[in-house]
């Protein structure tokens, strides 16, 4: 005998009640079945506002039409698939059946409220008729059905009228009293038992999975199987994580446990009575009824994974009482937990600390004031005398639960599970572990826990590592960024690195997307969006969607976006930059930068900085973390001074290699940004505060890259128009530095704690003397690299060498690694 039960999703039209009764009979051809249903879904949801309604005298028409229509439904697509079918008995049950409940909700109108009772024997209607449209169903098929009638079957021996349990020893003496019929399919109403006068009592929530654990209890099955809408019971919830991992096994206390803190499959109480007679438990989805399914069973799992699930349960509250007459007092927390029980609340989390001043438990939400009120009551005098201070509430929480058989005596997993809420930025109110070290749970903010669910998956059960970015400024650096990413995508999953563009954004528009922004068509989908570059709205995307690695890469030069780095780090985002602007700013906002990432746990990245995609601020940090010490530096920090000097080394006018330099895009537009010496002052700057100087850029000598006194007034091409005029200056200089076997090279250097920025002839010896033609670069002459210094060199400018500087600092945001 196998015991198969369906829920209301499965059973919501005449469709799906034929592909029931279609697994029902090929499963019967294997072994005789015993099936126990559900109402067909919103059935109960409108049972339940029929009593609530009618209770407070309101009407309650909308939920008996609502009801009616279901059935009405049902029974007309049950016919026209079946000509055979009793429809017109089946009309006739249900009419009766309507009938009854009129006559119990009169009778609880003229109450003004509903007894449990009659409130048992009204929301158990659904069961009935559910019941009613699958015998005859099953009997229009050819198939021969015995009834079992719950009332008479399962007795109860707690739990009153509304959540009975059921006494599975005196149930089954019952059902030995009878033969089992062989071929015959059984049929039961789930939700639904009696007690020993025969009254109808129902089961409370998950009350049809629970009673049919307790059928395959009583007929001694050798299966109970559970038929709902997933595949089976997952790592974590599907809906929340999309790689959520099927669990093809569990053991009983995995399952007890799981179900315990949340997850949605299975209730514990269904669970007590299959794990009591080791009665295999088998998930299954009616709409995949291939699926493997998850087995849970006495037997160990044979998936190799130490956590097996993560759940969460909400609408919680802590209570936490502490005082002086706490410690040390023998039988305090006995009297506190026989409190709070016989109030009727149930416990659901406790912790203590060990110096026995303090213990909290969690509860649910609702119960929350009568705990209260029950603990003021039964400690009046500890409080009146202040032996006990008063009862502290934290509301809106959650747990969040490891489970797993594996766990145990496995070194590492709580500190692997608090690391995954603390690199997510999620703050624990409490700890607790269970004794069996099955499971390991954490207290969090309700509205947290989602994503806690999300970290915790993603560093227990994925491979792939997440960054999910917003790209601010779209030119030439930004553009080419997300191109590099649209064209690395494949390569990276390969690697299990996995990089979704959520937000793109420029001066004039902004376009949000959780699933990834289209990156064959970005450009496109820019020019017509019309939302402005919002943090709000970045953050509120974030928070909705329980994005854990979010970025925000600044690739402009806008001083109003890197004064909201700050914002940036505080709101959970790391920040990485190609703008200067922000670490050139004031000393108190460089430190404010560096603080608010060090709490926050964010990452602050501004490699290209400095020598664009050239490892240079990173090389600079090693070093110093290592113990050396910067001497002196000298370096060729601009790309588009590189080129104009270096041309002069062939003879060429300095207007025209300038012009030149600019023709081809190594300057800005206006050569005069990069002539004046500032944009190499503030790498410079950059340079000297990562040594540990407190500089700012007033402190930097700045010798412009023209003749002293030069007009560099006027538009741009009045400039480039007067720029033959130094030409004879710098002849002059190159004609110099010729004869002394030198070069001129446009060079900022650190020495003596003081900063310049000017132009220099170097020798042969030099290891700045060969940087021509763009190239950058930078010699560190420090207290392990001298006299031969330290000299990174390369391409200095350029687009796509700066946005691959960027796309390196993007993924050095990956905050943990995968252990397999």
């Amino acid at each position: 005998m196998r015991v198969l039960k369906f829920g209301g999703t499965s059973l919501a039209n005449a469709q799906r009640f034929n592909q029931v009764a279609d697994i029902v009979i090929n499963n019967h051809q294997q072994s005789q079945i015993a099936l126990v249903l559900s109402a067909p879904s919103g059935v109960t949801n409108n049972l339940v506002a029929v009593v609530e309604k009618t209770s407070q005298g309101l009407s309650a028409d909308e939920h008996l039409i609502a009801i009616q229509k279901i059935f009405s439904e049902l029974i007309q697509g049950l016919k026209e698939t079946y000509v055979e079918l009793a429809d017109q008995l089946l009309r006739n049950t249900f009419e009766n059946e309507i009938s009854e409940l009129t006559q119990l909700l009169e009778g609880v109108r003229l109450l003004g409220q509903c007894p449990p009772s009659i409130e048992a024997r009204i929301l158990s209607k659904g069961e009935v008729l559910s019941v009613a449209c699958m015998k005859q169903l099953l009997i229009a098929k050819g198939q021969n059905v015995e009834m079992i009638i719950p009332q008479q079957k399962l007795i109860s021996f707690k739990g009153g009228y509304l959540e009975a349990q059921i006494d599975i020893k005196a149930s089954r003496e019952l059902f030995a009293k009878e033969a089992i019929v062989s071929n015959a399919i059984y049929l039961m109403p789930g939700f639904t038992a009696g007690n020993e006068a025969g009254e109808t009592l129902v089961l409370g929530r998950n009350g049809s999975d629970y009673s049919a654990a307790v059928l395959a209890a009583c007929l001694k099955a050798e299966c109970c199987e559970i038929w709902t809408d997933v595949d089976g019971v997952y790592s974590c919830d599907p809906r929340l994580v999309k790689d959520a991992k099927l669990l093809t096994s569990l053991s009983y206390a995995e399952a007890m446990e799981l179900s315990y803190f949340g997850a949605k499959v299975l209730h514990p109480k269904t669970i007590a009575p299959i794990a009591q007679h080791h009665i295999p438990c088998l998930i299954k989805n009616t709409h995949n009824p291939q699926a493997e399914g998850t087995l849970i069973s006495a037997q160990k799992s044979d998936q190799k994974l130490r956590v097996k699930g993560i759940s969460d349960l909400k609408g919680l509250s802590m209570l936490s009482i502490s005082g002086p007459g706490m410690k040390g007092i023998v039988g305090m927390a006995g009297r506190i937990f026989t409190t709070i029980s016989r109030a009727g609340v149930s416990i659901i989390l406790i912790t203590q600390s060990s110096s026995e001043y303090s213990l909290s438990f969690c509860i649910y939400s609702n119960d929350t004031q009568k705990a209260i009120d029950t603990l003021n009551e039964e400690f009046k005098l500890e409080f009146e005398n202040n032996l006990l201070e008063e009862i502290d509430v934290i509301d809106k929480q959650a747990i969040i639960s490891l489970v797993g058989d594996g766990m145990k005596k496995e070194k590492g997993v709580a500190a692997r599970f608090l690391m995954a809420l603390t690199d997510a930025s999620i703050n624990v109110t409490a700890i607790a572990q269970g004794s069996s070290e099955r499971s390991i749970s954490a207290v969090v903010s309700e509205k947290k826990a989602n994503e806690a669910v999300t970290a915790c998956h993603h560093s227990f059960f994925s491979k792939a590592q997440f960054i999910d970015l917003f790209v601010i400024g779209c030119g030439g650096v930004g553009g080419a960024l997300v191109d590099q990413i649209h064209r690395q995508q494949s390569y990276l999953a390969e690697r299990n690195i996995a990089i979704r563009v959520c937000g793109v954004a420029n001066s004039r528009a902004m376009i949000l997307d959780v699933e990834g922004v289209d990156l064959n068509n970005w450009r496109d989908l820019l020019k017509d969006a019309t939302d402005e570059l919002s943090l709000v709205s970045m953050k509120s995307l974030v928070d909705g969607s329980h994005i854990i690695n979010p970025v925000i890469v600044d690739c402009t030069s806008n001083d109003a976006i890197a004064a909201r780095y700050v914002d940036f780090l505080g709101a959970g985002f790391h920040v990485v930059t190609a703008n200067k602007k922000a670490n050139t700013s004031s000393m108190d906002y460089y430190h404010q930068l560096r603080l608010t990432a060090l709490m926050k746990r964010r990452k602050f990245l501004y490699d290209t900085n400095v020598g664009a995609g050239l490892p240079v601020i990173e090389n600079m940090q090693n070093l110093f973390n290592a113990g050396d010490r910067l001497v002196k530096f000298n370096g060729i920090l601009s790309g588009s001074l590189s080129f104009i000097f270096g041309k002069l080394d062939e003879g060429k006018s300095f207007s025209d290699v300038t012009s030149e330099a600019r023709n081809i895009g190594f300057t800005e537009p206006d050569p005069r940004d990069d002539l004046s010496g500032t944009d190499v002052a503030r790498k410079l700057l950059i340079l000297a505060r990562e040594a540990g100087m407190e500089l700012n850029l007033d402190d930097v000598e700045i010798e412009q890259a023209l003749p002293p006194g030069f007009d560099d007034t006027g538009t741009t091409d009045e400039f480039m128009a007067r720029l033959p005029e130094a030409d004879a200056y710098f002849k002059a200089l190159q004609d110099k530095a010729n004869e002394e076997g030198k070069v001129l090279r446009y060079i900022g250097s650190i020495e003596d704690g003081k900063c310049k920025c000017s132009i220099m002839a170097v020798d042969e010896n030099d290891p700045l003397n060969k940087v021509k033609d763009g190239e950058n670069a930078l010699a560190f002459y420090s207290q392990y690299y001298q006299p031969i210094p330290l000299v990174l060199r390369g391409y200095g400018a350029g687009t796509e060498v700066t946005a691959a500087g960027v796309f390196a600092d993007v993924l050095r945001t990956l905050n943990w690694k995968q252990e397999f």
